[in-house]
Order: structure tokens, then sequence, then C-alpha cells
């Protein structure tokens, strides 16, 4: 299993997430005050693309580290 790709896809739907929550979230404090858990509902999903996020940030110095020729580099995709 290539774990890139699964991360990278993990982080376009936690970012969708997170958009769904952020939007409640306005939407209830429309209404009045709204209950804790939809306040701090966006907070998982903002958590969980921080971690993906740094780890596909490292990816391409972790490459040149270990001395393999980035993707930009040889021109694959």
């Amino acid at each position: 299993m290539d774990w890139s790709k699964w991360i990278r896809q993990l982080h376009r739907w936690l970012s969708i997430v997170f958009t769904v929550t952020v939007v409640a979230n306005f939407i209830a404090m429309t209404m009045g005050p709204p209950p804790a858990w939809i306040v701090y509902s966006p907070l998982i999903p903002l958590f969980l693309l921080l971690f993906s996020g740094l780890y596909m940030f490292v990816l391409p110095y972790a490459a040149r580290w270990r001395g393999e020729p980035s993707r930009e580099r040889t021109g694959s995709a």
C-alpha cells in the first residue's frame, strides 16, 4: 500500500469534514448559544489535518535526506 496516497486522500476528506463542521458551527451560532460539542467539533478534524499536513510537508525533505530522487526532479507523477 502506498502510504503517501492514502494520507493525501485522508487529508482531502478531512478538509471536507472540517469545512462542514465550521459551517455547522456558524449556523448554530446564528440560532443562539450553541452547545459545547458543536463549538469544539471542528477541533478533531483540525488536529488530524495538522498531522497529515505536516507529514506531507516533510515527505520531500525526508526523501532528500535518504538520497532518493524527488518526483519533481525526475518528472514522474
